[in-house]
């Protein structure tokens, strides 16, 4: 880097930079070895990067220095190159500065070493970077790297007629008073745009110099200029959210889910077979929703089709008196058969009569040429041109007017589709690595858990370390357990509780002991934690139970097979096979004082009335009898932002919570293991064989047995296992399963047929004792 003329050398690049994005060979350090290194300049082994800047150790001279202390002190220049010394600042011109300093007293500690100094003519006010910072200094990144002491600091100079009782900061919406002090700013081009300083700076570090602008009017000159002169640090890097990996992978995939609202596949809404009447077509607006071709009676692919809040955004554009063209100055009017009486609209929208004062209007989104299509049903399907008026909204959304559907479609093109596996990721960057302990008794391995998740000092967004005691144990022996073993029993344990109902979609049960004890809050905790922390995801929940928490019981229509109690099913198929008014008059007789306890009594008055009754008892059974559970279960799901994640990608999380993960096979666990360097190549031939004569039903383990011998789970967690499973070969009789490490170690041997004997030898014995040992609290 050329060193410029600013600042007597300190070029205007570096004055941009704040968190450097490419390694510097010379600069650094060992892991964990600048942590209990000092800064030369400011003496604080702080590594604060928002606040101090990179904290760099060049290992060879024995050096560390902030990047900031570096970067602001007085009397040095950035004479080298940026590869050179530490960000092209020579090490011999660090060592002068560091002397220079040594003579100087800070004005605020009053300790020497003081390299800053105030630019202000006969000011003699001199400190650390750390000391200027609590002063409430000014450091400028930019020109000359000025610095201000707290007496000539530039300020904002705002008229009081425009300030106003209280504001919101428009970045972390939290009520500031409107008044230009050190921590609070207005913005230079909007006169009610106020920002905390901190919120500022932290905004200015993810967004960097290219997307760091006005949160109001979006400006970025003029505001990044009076931000850089109050001291706001700019790095010249991309944005964070450009940077990260693979981050917008989703938008490459094409979405394929039928949205009408009676779809007609058999095989389910997301069943695509291209070039045949169960192929899935896309919105041509917002390409979010789709449909089967013959469940909306399309003939082609060519066929143009619309769904249902595109379709009423477009006719309230297309029916605007006051809506112009692009670029065109009289009413433009599209060619549409409501000028040629007998022909069918290309649009599929509903026209104007005949005759009305109506301007239409060709969108951009829409500007191209569209083929007339002939509604008529597909061969050898059933489905009516009637289908397409029963259209509803995307069951991602309740029914909505008109101009909430365009809000809404708006807000939703900012939300894609996410991968599960990504989405739990996220989540997890919420946990710190500061261990806590939580110790399982296996004796009673679900009063344990809970008590340590009551415990006051436990926290979920800390690590999980599980320590497995007996209390028999005279001893007070301790043995650590693997995180995601225990997270596995858990998700076993609460799928066999009482506190769900059902065979294999579960949803709440109504226990009084359990709602006084408050069981329902923990069980969503639960959850949300195996989730986060990695453990395995719950995959027993009904659909209707996934629907209430991600969309609203409200907006939750529960079906037959909810009801898990045998005496309600019998009421409901009763209702529901009479044939007359008389034999509904009777049932209703025979269980009035039920009917009359869940409020569900209803005048007769025609046999098309057992729908709704039948209607109202499954809702009562199912929703608004578990109201109270319910709310409970969903304030623990609460727990480090699990519930919010699944309302706003409901249809990611919705597989994991409603199915069980995909059967093992050969080829997965063979990809899931990684090999250790210097393995016996032999032994993982024998590795490979193995697993697929396991997949053949050759052996007397199965896929399920290799996963939970090595790492305690049945199945792969959603966001996959840490550390990963990794292999080992070792001269040893049997295989080694390490559940705390995810780790496998085989033994090696001279014939296959040895090694196949051992590993279900040891593999089958090992899981019986401990499912023997785990009997009596699974």
């Amino acid at each position: 880097m050329a060193c410029g003329a600013a600042r007597e050398g300190k070029s205007d690049t570096a004055s941009l930079e704040l968190l450097p994005s490419a390694p510097r060979k010379m600069n650094e350090s060992k892991p964990g070895g600048s942590q209990n290194s000092t800064c030369v300049f400011c003496r604080k082994n702080d590594d604060c990067p928002i606040k101090y800047g990179e904290k760099k150790t060049n290992e060879k001279w024995n050096l560390t220095v902030h990047y900031y202390c570096l970067l602001m002190s007085s009397g040095i220049w950035q004479r080298g190159k940026e590869e050179e010394g530490v960000y092209g600042f020579l090490i011999e011109d660090i060592r002068k500065e560091v002397t220079r300093a040594s003579k100087l007293k800070c004005s605020v500690c009053k300790k020497t070493g003081a390299s800053i100094g105030c630019v202000a003519p006969r000011c003699k006010r001199s400190y650390h970077f750390p000391c200027g910072l609590q002063r409430e200094c000014i450091f400028q990144f930019t020109g000359n790297f000025a610095s201000f002491c707290w007496k000539h600091r530039p300020v904002q100079i705002i008229t009081s007629n425009n300030c106003r009782d209280s504001l919101l900061c428009t970045i972390c919406l939290e009520f500031i008073e409107p008044i230009p002090t050190y921590s609070v700013l207005r913005s230079p081009c909007c006169k009610n745009a106020w920002f905390h300083r901190d919120c500022l700076q932290v905004q200015a570090i993810n967004a960097g110099v290219f997307f760091f602008r006005c949160t109001l009017c979006n400006n970025s000159d003029i505001f990044q200029k009076e931000m850089l002169r109050m001291g706001i640090h700019i790095p010249e890097k991309d944005a964070s959210w450009e940077l990260e990996e693979n981050a917008y992978q989703e938008l490459l995939q094409h979405y394929e889910h039928c949205d009408v609202r009676r779809c007609r596949c058999k095989e389910g809404r997301d069943y695509n077979v291209p070039d045949s009447k169960w192929e899935i077509k896309r919105c041509q607006c917002c390409g979010s929703s789709g449909t089967h071709l013959a469940c909306s009676s399309l003939q082609s692919w060519e066929q143009n089709w619309e769904c249902c809040e595109c379709r009423s955004i477009l006719y309230s554009a297309v029916a605007s008196n006051s809506v112009q063209p692009y670029g065109l100055q009289a009413p433009a009017r599209l060619l549409c058969p409501w000028d040629s009486p007998g022909q069918e609209c290309w649009s599929r929208l509903p026209c104007p009569p005949p005759g009305s004062n109506v301007r239409l209007l060709r969108l951009p989104a829409l500007a191209g040429e569209f083929q007339k299509a002939k509604k008529h049903a597909l061969p050898n399907t059933n489905v009516g041109i009637n289908d397409c008026l029963l259209e509803e909204s995307s069951p991602k959304l309740p029914r909505q007017s008109p101009g909430d559907q365009c809000k809404d479609l708006l807000r939703q093109g900012s939300k894609f589709r996410r991968d599960i596996s990504t989405l739990i990721i996220e989540l997890g960057f919420q946990v710190k690595k500061r261990p806590k302990k939580v110790f399982i008794n296996k004796a009673n391995f679900w009063n344990s858990a809970l008590d340590g998740f009551r415990n006051q000092n436990f926290n979920p967004s800390y690590t999980i370390e599980i320590v497995y005691v007996n209390e028999n144990d005279h001893f007070g022996r301790e043995q650590p357990g693997s995180k995601q073993e225990f997270l596995s029993l858990l998700m076993q344990q609460l799928e066999n509780s009482s506190l769900f109902e059902g065979s294999l979609s579960k949803n709440l049960s109504l226990n009084s002991q359990a709602l006084k004890e408050n069981l329902y809050y923990e069980a969503g905790k639960m959850v949300a934690i195996s989730l986060v922390h990695g453990g395995p995801s719950p995959g027993f929940f009904s659909q209707t139970l996934f629907n209430c928490l991600a969309y609203g019981p409200e907006n939750t229509q529960p079906i037959v097979d909810d009801v898990s109690d045998f005496d309600v099913a019998q009421i409901m198929i009763r209702i529901n096979t009479a044939a007359t008014v008389d034999d509904l008059n009777s049932l209703i007789h025979d269980y009035y004082k039920y009917l009359e306890f869940i409020g569900c009594l209803r005048l007769i008055t025609s046999i098309s009335d057992k729908y709704m009754l039948a209607k109202d008892v499954l809702v009562y059974h199912v929703i608004k009898r578990v109201q109270a559970p319910f709310e409970s279960f969903k304030q623990g799901l609460k727990t480090l932002g699990v519930l919010e994640k699944i309302q706003t990608y409901p249809e990611a999380f919705f597989h994991i919570f409603c199915h069980k993960p995909e059967n093992l096979s050969a080829k997965i666990l063979s990809d899931l293991f990684t090999v250790h360097t210097l393995s016996d190549v032999q032994t993982l031939g024998f590795w490979n064989s193995y697993l697929q004569a396991v997949e053949d039903g050759k052996s007397t383990v199965t896929m399920e047995d290799i996963l939970i011998f090595a790492t305690g789970c049945k199945s792969i967690p959603p966001a996959g296992f840490k550390p990963n499973p990794s292999i080992e070969c070792l001269h040893m009789d049997f295989p080694v399963g390490n559940k705390c490490d995810n780790c496998l170690a085989l033994p090696i041997t001279s014939t296959y047929k040895e090694f196949q004997e051992s590993m279900d030898f040891a593999i089958k014995n090992t899981l019986r004792l401990e499912k023997e040992e785990n009997s009596h609290f699974i």
